[in-house]
C-alpha cells in the first residue's frame, strides 16, 4: 500500500466533516427513523454505503487514468481539491439557515428495498457527494501510484465513516430530532462544518 496513515486519516476526517453537514441523507434518515424506527432507517444507510463506494471507485479509477496519461495534473488536482473544499464550506455557510424539515415522500416509503433504493438514489444524486468524490478526493492521494490495496483502503474508508455516522444517528434519532428542531442549532452546525471544510481545503496544499 502506497498511501500513508496520515493521508488516510486526513481523508477520514474530511469524510466525517462531510457526514456532519446536514443534507438529503440526513433528511431521509431522520424521516425514516421517525416513521419506522431503526428498522426503517438502516436499509437507507446500506444504500448510502453502496453509493459512497461507487463514487470513490469512479473517482479513483477515473482520475488515476488521467494522472497516468498526464502526470503534471497531480499538483493541479491538489489545488482543485483545495478550491472545492473552500467552495463547499462557503456554500454551507451561505445556506446555514436552510430548513431541513421537508422530506421527499419517496425517501420515506416503507420496506427494506424501498429504503435501500432511497439511500442509493439520494447519495448518487447528491451534489455534495459528487463535489467531494470527483472534485476533492484526488487531492488527497497520489493516484498515479495507487495499488489494489490502496483502492480497497480508500473505498473501505469511504464506506465505513458514513456508515458508522448514519447508524449512530439512526440509533439516537430522538436526540437528533430535538437538535434539528432548533434553527439556532442547525445554523451552528452548518457554520462549524463550513469553517472546518475551508480549513481542510487550506491544509491540503501543505500535505
Amino acid at each position: 500500500m502506497t498511501i500513508t496513515l496520515t493521508e488516510l486519516a486526513l481523508y477520514a476526517g474530511a469524510l466525517a466533516i462531510l457526514f456532519l453537514t446536514p443534507g438529503p441523507v440526513w433528511v431521509g434518515l431522520i424521516a425514516r427513523a421517525l416513521s419506522g424506527g431503526f428498522a426503517a432507517a438502516w436499509p437507507l444507510t446500506m444504500g448510502v454505503v453502496i453509493g459512497d463506494v461507487l463514487w470513490s471507485l469512479f473517482a479513483v479509477l477515473g482520475m488515476a487514468w488521467v494522472v497516468d496519461q498526464y502526470p503534471g495534473t497531480l499538483q493541479a488536482l491538489k489545488w482543485v481539491a483545495c478550491a472545492t473544499f473552500i467552495l463547499m464550506g462557503y456554500l454551507i455557510l451561505k445556506s446555514a439557515d436552510k430548513d431541513l424539515s421537508r422530506a421527499d415522500s419517496r425517501l420515506t416509503r416503507p420496506g427494506v428495498w424501498a429504503g435501500f433504493v432511497a439511500g442509493l438514489a439520494v447519495i448518487l444524486g447528491n451534489p455534495k457527494a459528487i463535489l467531494f468524490y470527483m472534485g476533492m478526493l484526488p487531492g488527497f492521494f497520489d493516484l498515479g501510484a495507487f495499488t489494489t490495496a490502496d483502492i480497497i483502503a480508500v473505498a473501505s474508508m469511504s464506506a465505513l465513516v458514513p456508515l458508522v455516522g448514519n447508524l449512530a444517528m439512526a440509533a439516537m434519532i430522538d436526540r437528533v430530532r430535538r437538535l434539528l428542531t432548533s434553527p439556532k442549532s442547525v445554523r451552528r452546525m452548518n457554520i462549524t462544518a463550513g469553517v472546518l471544510m475551508i480549513c481542510v481545503g487550506l491544509v491540503i496544499p501543505l500535505t
